[in-house]
C-alpha cells in the first residue's frame, strides 16, 4: 500500500472551462458509456436473481435511479470581469476530479444494465446557495443526493431536509455529523473520532501495555482525536490502562524516564500538527528511544506533511490511521486509470478515485435496492473501505479506519 499521489496542478482558466463546459453538456448518463471492467466489489449478503432473457443473473431494477451531484464548480467566476483565485479554482478542481470519477463508475454500471440520472448542480461552496438548492424540486424528488462537500453548506442544505427520506452524501469531509444532527445524511468520510477508536483498538489488542503516554503541544484542536480515544482505551480496558497526559515544552521529555520501560514497548500518542512542535518533540522522542523502546502513534493527518522526518518516523515505529490508500499496483487499479486516462486524458487525482469508488459503491445499492439498509453491504474500492453503521439522529456513518506503518520509506498497512 502507498499513499495516494499528490493532486495534478491546478487547470488553466481556459482548460477549466473546457472541462466544465463538457461536463454539463454530458451530466445525464446515457446509452453511450465508457467502459471499465472492474468486478464490482460489493455484493448483497443474498443476491437476488431473476430470468431474463432466458437467462438467470443478478436482479437490477428497470426503473431510473435520480442522481443529484451538488459540486463547488464556482460557474459564476467566469461571468465578464470574474476570475478565479486559487482557492476557488481549486475547489473546481476538486469539483471536477469528483464528478469524473463518479461519473466514470456509473458508466461502467450501466453497462453492467442499471440505469441512471444524473443532474448536476453548481453548489459553489456557498451556505445561502445550498439553503436554497434544498427546496428545489428536482434536487428533493432525487433518489440519492451527492453534496455539497463543505461543512458550512452542508449544514445549510441539510437543516432544511430534516424529515425521513432519501439519503443525502457527504462525500468528502470528515466533519463529524454531530454537528449537523440529520437522520438523512451518510458520512462517508470516517470522521477523526473513528480513528481514534481504531488507534486504541489495536493498542489495546495487539500491545497491551499498561501505561500509554500523550504528548501534547497545549493546543485545543488536539482534544478532538484525543477525547475519544482516551474514552475508547478506557471502555477497552475496562480502565486498567493507564493514559499519562504531558504537555511538551521545548521537546524536554526528562520527566518521563522514571516512568519508562527499558524491556517492554513505551507506546506514545501524539496529534499535534503544528511543525515546531513536531520537529522539536519527535527529535527528542528519537533520541529517548535510543535506551527505551518506543511505538508512537500519530495524527491520520501526518502522511501529508512534508516536513515530516521519515527516518525517525520508521525508528520510532510509527502508526498512523487512514481513511483510504491506494495499491497502485492492483488490477483494479491499473484498469481504472488507463481508463481514466483514456477518458478525460488526465491523470485521475485522489479526488477522482474518491468520486470513482462512491459512484460504484451508492451506484450499486441504488440499482439493487439496498440503499435503505447499507449496512448490509460492506465495500472494498480502489481507495477507500466502507462500513456504514447507523447513528440514531445522525445519520449513517462510515466507520472503516485503516492503520498504516512508516516501512521503508512507504506507508504500509497493519491491519
Amino acid at each position: 500500500m502507498i499513499s495516494v499521489p499528490n493532486h495534478r496542478q491546478l487547470l488553466s482558466g481556459n482548460k477549466i472551462f473546457l472541462y466544465i463546459i463538457i461536463t454539463l453538456v454530458t451530466a445525464a448518463c446515457s446509452p453511450r458509456v465508457r467502459t471499465v471492467t472492474l468486478r464490482p466489489a460489493i455484493l448483497a449478503e443474498k443476491p437476488i436473481t431473476q430470468q431474463k432473457n432466458g437467462k438467470t443473473g443478478v436482479d437490477v431494477t428497470v426503473k431510473v435511479s435520480t442522481i443529484a451531484l451538488l459540486l463547488p464548480f464556482g460557474l459564476d467566476h467566469m461571468a465578464p470581469g470574474q476570475a478565479y483565485n486559487y482557492v476557488s479554482l481549486k475547489k473546481a478542481d476538486i469539483a471536477l476530479d469528483y464528478y469524473q470519477g463518479f461519473k466514470l463508475a456509473l458508466d461502467s454500471l450501466t453497462v453492467q444494465g442499471f440505469n441512471y440520472r444524473l443532474q448536476l448542480f453548481d453548489a459553489k461552496d456557498d451556505a445561502v446557495l445550498a439553503h436554497k438548492l434544498a427546496y428545489k424540486t428536482e434536487i428533493r424528488a432525487s433518489d440519492l443526493i451527492v453534496g455539497p462537500v463543505f461543512p458550512e453548506s452542508i449544514k445549510a442544505f441539510t437543516s432544511v431536509l430534516t424529515s425521513a427520506r432519501n439519503p443525502i452524501i457527504s462525500p468528502l469531509s470528515p466533519a463529524s455529523p454531530n454537528i449537523f444532527k440529520n437522520q438523512n445524511l451518510i458520512t462517508i468520510t470516517p470522521p477523526l473520532e473513528y480513528h481514534a477508536w481504531s488507534a486504541a483498538r489495536y493498542i489495546h489488542n495487539k500491545i497491551k501495555p499498561k501505561k500509554i503516554f500523550i504528548l501534547r503541544s497545549g493546543y485545543s484542536e488536539e482534544n478532538d482525536y484525543l477525547i475519544p480515544f482516551k474514552k475508547a482505551i478506557d471502555s477497552l480496558s475496562n480502565k486498567n490502562i493507564k493514559v499519562i497526559s504531558i504537555p511538551v515544552i521545548h521537546g524536554n521529555l526528562a520527566a518521563l524516564i522514571p516512568q519508562l520501560s527499558v524491556n517492554e514497548t513505551n507506546v506514545f500518542v501524539m496529534v499535534s500538527t503544528n511543525q515546531h512542535f513536531l520537529t522539536v518533540t519527535l527529535r527528542a522522542l528519537d533520541t529517548l528511544n535510543n535506551s527505551y523502546p518506543v511505538n508512537l502513534f500519530g495524527h491520520p493527518g501526518w502522511k501529508n506533511l512534508s516536513f515530516l522526518n521519515v527516518n525517525i518516523l520508521q525508528r520510532l515505529n510509527t502508526m498512523i490511521t487512514t481513511a483510504g490508500e491506494v495499491d497502485f499496483k492492483a488490477a483494479n487499479t491499473i484498469t481504472f486509470m488507463h481508463s481514466y486516462r483514456k477518458a478525460y486524458h488526465t491523470e485521475p487525482s485522489a479526488y477522482a478515485v474518491k468520486g470513482f469508488d462512491e459512484g460504484l459503491y451508492f451506484g450499486q445499492l441504488l440499482g439493487t435496492n439496498m440503499l435503505k439498509n447499507p449496512n448490509q453491504t460492506d465495500f472494498t474500492g480502489l481507495h477507500s473501505n466502507f462500513h456504514l453503521v447507523k447513528k440514531p439522529g445522525i445519520g449513517w456513518v462510515n466507520t472503516a479506519v485503516n492503520l498504516v506503518k512508516y516501512v521503508n520509506f512507504e506507508l504500509k498497512k497493519v491491519e
